[in-house]
């Protein structure tokens, strides 16, 4: 079915081979993002593509397959995986299982969305938005990237040829690409760097070689499950204390992917199916991925910008490149492919994604109209960033800016009984700016007037 601008509701009058391949397009859009999360964090790449593909199905069952939305890897959380994994090496685990502890933070924070949601249905979306306003996730945004900016650095310095490949790719396709290419730099920024490495002896295909051509993408001690009975309580609220804040700022993503998404395809889907339901959708699905070792999901600016390109809106499409997505999480010889891929590969596309989400967080507020005349605006940008980066550059509070990798980062340690408890400073933060914004007089910022300046859409944009 098309309408008068030539959109198309029904994929499946195109035919059978153009379906297909409009799936296969949207997989593509939406995979450098979605794989690049577990390889900077050290999660299953498997388990990504598998529960990211899941999360899709579900919330397109639970909007009644109205919205043509793809759920990827949300990189809002990287700097709270960061943390944790340092609070837990702190503690003497190791880093993987620093990784389940901030897994159980991230299903904590994917059931935030359900409490939105009820409270959303309950008394309308703007109501509740006027409490997280740009003045708040702006420079939550920004601290996130520029915390972030350090572990690219250090991902570079260790072949700045084979990442400059990476960056210049990513820069001219994001400048000079036309249709799909520019909506891919990001994928083809790893690819063309991945090339030039692997051809330059800069790779290590042994694990490829090794590695079955099928297999399972979940591993139970890469589950939250593998705690029950041996669990560190002080390490676990201390995880969630960390990462739940951060869901503030995704949600406002979430918020202005939705309402880009119905600009694109000329419907509101905040009205219909609703707002509340799009939540759940996108709330569940993140807290069953953490559960099983998978990242934090999000809605996808990337899959938009295909719908723009290509008009065909037809929710089916985005379901036909989500069952890619699992079918490809049953290959570990796949998995292994895409975790051999060089750090100054990962550096160089990383680099340039850290700046933009701290960059994109400046346009937040920009494109908002934060009055910054005022001095409570003021205020509260200013203790949120220099919270967040203080606590988590600090010495005195622990961090290590000489380690090698992801480095130690600080955090306000306490003890509440024979619990140890850590705060990040994106924790700090987020609780500090939030409660500051809804204290001090002179609270003017509407939500809603412009929802489509976020991260993911954005990140689709550029």
């Amino acid at each position: 079915m098309n309408d008068q601008n030539g959109a198309i509701y029904n994929a499946r009058e195109l035919g059978t081979q153009k379906v297909l391949v409009l799936g296969l397009q949207h997989m593509f859009a939406m995979f450098g993002a979605t794989v690049l999360v577990p390889i900077l964090t050290g999660l299953s790449v498997s388990a990504t593509l598998l529960f990211a593909g899941l999360a899709t199905l579900f919330c397109h069952f639970v909007t009644g397959r109205k919205v043509p939305v793809f759920l990827g890897s949300s990189f809002a959380f990287l700097g709270g995986y960061f943390s944790v994994k340092a609070m837990a090496v702190e503690a003497g685990y190791t880093e993987s299982q620093g990784l389940v502890y901030a897994c159980v933070g991230i299903a904590c924070a994917g059931l935030l969305y359900l409490i939105l949601a009820l409270i959303c249905k309950a008394i309308g979306a703007h109501k509740v938005m006027r409490f997280f306003p740009p003045v708040v996730t702006g420079p939550i945004i920004i601290a996130i990237g520029l915390i972030l900016a350090p572990s690219a650095l250090n991902n570079c310095a260790t072949n700045w040829p084979i990442a400059l490949v990476a960056i210049v790719v990513v820069v001219v396709a994001n400048i000079w690409g036309k249709g799909m290419i520019k909506i891919i730099p990001i994928l083809l920024g790893v690819l063309a760097s991945y090339l030039v490495a692997a051809f330059t002896g800069n790779v290590d295909f042994s694990g490829v070689a090794s590695a079955p051509w099928i297999g399972l993408p979940v591993s139970a001690e890469r589950t939250v499950f593998s705690l029950i009975g041996n669990v560190d309580s002080g390490l676990l609220l201390s995880a969630i204390i960390t990462i739940v804040p951060i869901a503030f700022a995704t949600m406002m993503e979430h918020i202005g992917d939705i309402s880009a998404i119905g600009g694109t395809v000329g419907k509101d889907f905040i009205d219909d199916p609703g707002l509340h339901r799009t939540l759940i959708g996108d709330g569940i699905g993140t807290s069953i991925a953490a559960l099983f070792g998978a990242p934090a999901n999000t809605t996808y600016g990337e899959n938009t910008g295909v719908l723009a390109l290509t008009k065909v809106y037809d929710p089916f499409v985005i379901e036909l490149a989500a069952a890619y997505a699992i079918v490809l999480s049953f290959c570990p010889k796949f998995a292994a492919i895409i975790t051999s891929m060089p750090a100054a590969t990962i550096g160089g596309v990383s680099i340039i994604l850290y700046g933009m989400i701290s960059a994109i967080g400046i346009r937040n507020m920009v494109e908002n109209n934060v009055n910054f005349q005022e001095s409570r605006n003021i205020i509260v940008a200013a203790l949120i960033i220099g919270l967040a980066l203080g606590i988590n550059f600090s010495g005195y509070l622990g961090a290590d800016i000489t380690a090698a990798g992801n480095n130690a980062t600080g955090a306000i340690t306490f003890y509440a009984g024979q619990v140890r408890i850590s705060l990040s400073g994106l924790a700090v933060a987020s609780i500090v700016g939030i409660v500051l914004n809804a204290i001090l007089p002179g609270k003017d910022e509407k939500f809603g007037e412009d929802p489509d300046k976020t991260l993911a859409s954005s990140l689709g944009k550029y």
